[in-house]
């Protein structure tokens, strides 16, 4: 049996006196797309934030390839995000006047990788987007740009990647095949995949789903 990549024990998380994640345990394998769903302001962000170690659970403990963010200060928690953890916002945050390939080439950069344009073409290549890595974000539409924030994610070759909401501004279409490239890159990466998402496109290519709430 494969051993899970993400572990959350007992993990719980309150604003003010309103506990919004109460005791939630979690295996995740590698390979594994999991759908997190709920109604809005029932944690899905908030899990996802737990889970890249930008905030500390009030209780539990969350292990991520066996290290234990919650025992780590926030610099250790800063490090084993470089090295293992990639976030996809609802806001993609792409420079528009870069190119495709340059704004993958910069995350790289900043994560402070040695070799920045083989992986990043194979990042855009990876989301079906090689014969349009060298245009402007700006003269891309909203599904291209969503599936560029997602190469940029992965072409630091993450074992856990995070996606909050990334087909809420698209199509039909177009969230389509965003729900499909997570599927994929699951699968092909060896990466687990957490999705915090209301669309059942999504949740239907999952392999399965955590409700908050």
């Amino acid at each position: 049996m494969t051993e899970p990549l993400i572990r959350l024990r007992g993990v719980t998380h309150t604003f003010g006196e309103s506990p919004v994640l109460a005791g939630v345990d979690l295996d995740v394998a590698p390979g594994e797309l999991l759908g997190v769903v709920g109604p809005s302001g029932s944690g899905k962000t908030t899990l996802l934030h737990l889970l890249a170690g930008l905030e500390l659970p009030d209780a539990g403990s969350i292990e991520i390839g066996g290290v234990d963010l919650t025992a780590l200060d926030r610099t250790g928690r800063a490090a084993c995000r470089r090295e293992s953890i990639a976030y996809v916002g609802q806001q993609a945050g792409l420079v528009p006047h870069l190119s495709a390939l340059e704004n993958v080439e910069l995350a790289l950069t900043l994560r402070g990788a040695a070799e920045t344009r083989t992986d990043a073409l194979r990042a855009i290549e990876a989301v079906g987007l090689g014969e349009r890595a060298t245009q402007r974000v700006a003269r891309l539409s909203q599904g291209e740009r969503a599936r560029v924030a997602i190469a940029r994610a992965v072409a630091a070759r993450p074992k856990l990647l995070l996606a909050d909401e990334p087909t809420s501004r698209l199509d039909g279409a177009n969230a389509i095949a965003v729900a499909h490239l997570l599927a994929r890159l699951a699968r092909d990466t060896g990466a687990a995949v957490l999705c915090a998402t209301h669309d059942p496109l999504v949740i239907e290519q999952a392999d399965d789903a955590l409700r908050v709430g």
